[in-house]
């Protein structure tokens, strides 16, 4: 009698193991999914003075600009060398601000040269104190990744692309603070 109860008790417990370990496989092919929805992994990262920038392709940042979530995204492409994208930053920076706690994200995405990004592009981002997202697109085929960002962009700065699942417009221009808002409030 007692090794009957003995028996049962050790396929009770066998059986729950095995659920327990089939349950652990389940979770581990969830993390897997959500690992293969993360954004990619950049071409390199430059740090210097407790700064750092994250240096995609155009391949790998058109994961950024191609977003379909419940998220409005404001992409604003400039360069430290170009007078009116430095002059339009703050504001930027003060939308970013702003919106952090709702659902808009600011990503700046700097073209400058590739030999400014640890002279020029590191300082000037801890001199300014941006906030935002900023990220540099190390890829010197502009001629091909334009027409993906917007078939009307000649290439001029600085640029923005506002979208989110439902609409997308691409502006050639500079913003004052008002015109960035009053634009970024038709996206929600």
């Amino acid at each position: 009698m007692i090794n009957k109860w003995k028996n049962k008790v050790l396929l009770l417990l066998f059986t729950g193991s095995v659920i327990v370990s089939c349950n652990k496989k389940e979770d581990k092919a969830e993390e897997v999914v959500v690992e293969k929805s993360q954004e990619p992994k950049p071409l390199k990262v430059y740090t210097k003075d407790g700064v750092s920038v994250k240096a995609y392709d155009f391949d790998k940042l058109e994961y950024f600009l191609t977003q379909k979530n419940d998220t409005t995204y404001v992409v604003n492409f400039w360069a430290t060398w170009c007078v009116p994208c430095v002059e339009e930053l703050p504001h930027f920076e003060k939308l970013n601000e702003k919106y952090k706690d709702d659902k808009v994200k600011v990503m700046l995405v700097s073209l400058d040269m590739y030999k400014m990004v640890e002279s020029r592009l590191l300082p000037f981002i801890k001199e300014k104190q941006l906030k935002s997202d900023v990220v540099y697109l190390r890829d010197p085929d502009q001629n091909t990744w334009l027409p993906k960002v917007d078939s009307t962009w000649t290439g001029a700065l600085p640029a923005t692309l506002i979208y989110n699942k439902d609409m997308r417009k691409f502006y050639e221009q500079s913003f004052t603070y008002d015109e960035l808002e009053r634009e970024v409030s038709n996206f929600k």
